[in-house]
């Protein structure tokens, strides 16, 4: 499996996998929203849109934005992150971390974030997992409004 930048032509099976990813973890985003948006960011010289592949099998992905705010300076997100069942536990997710933190790094972040969304459930292997892979948790809590 090598990570990779995602392209156009990687739309489809990304499409596949956010929907899977985001049925998986409760996320109510309908797939029109998810189809909209996933152009837009692999596109983006603000994101990175990275794939976990083998040939033409896309096993996960990681996509990461970018911010810049008054504390920190620039930042990054690392906002959807995703493995496939039949793939995990081989090493893809620390690699998609990995991957986020050095493309965060090489354009000049700060930091990398993450947001953990329970959406009802136990998220707390989780925590323990993004705990391993560096990073801390500040005791923040994120609202949104919508618009």
């Amino acid at each position: 499996m090598n990570l990779r930048t995602a392209t156009p032509d990687d739309l489809d099976v990304l499409l596949t996998l956010a929907v899977a990813f985001y049925e998986e973890d409760g996320f109510t985003t309908p797939r029109s929203a998810l189809a909209a948006h996933l152009p837009h960011l692999i596109g983006s010289d603000a994101a990175r849109v990275t794939v976990a592949a083998d040939g033409a099998q896309v096993a996960g992905f990681g996509i990461t934005t970018t911010r810049f705010g008054l504390e920190y300076g620039l930042g990054a997100e690392l906002e959807d992150l995703y493995v496939s069942p039949a793939w995990r536990r081989q090493g893809l997710a620390k690699a998609l971390i990995e991957d986020s933190a050095a493309w965060a790094a090489s354009i000049g972040a700060s930091r990398l974030e993450i947001v953990i969304a329970p959406n009802g459930q136990d998220v707390g292997h989780l925590f323990r997992y993004y705990a391993a892979n560096g990073f801390t948790d500040e005791g923040r809590r994120l609202l949104s409004r919508p618009l």
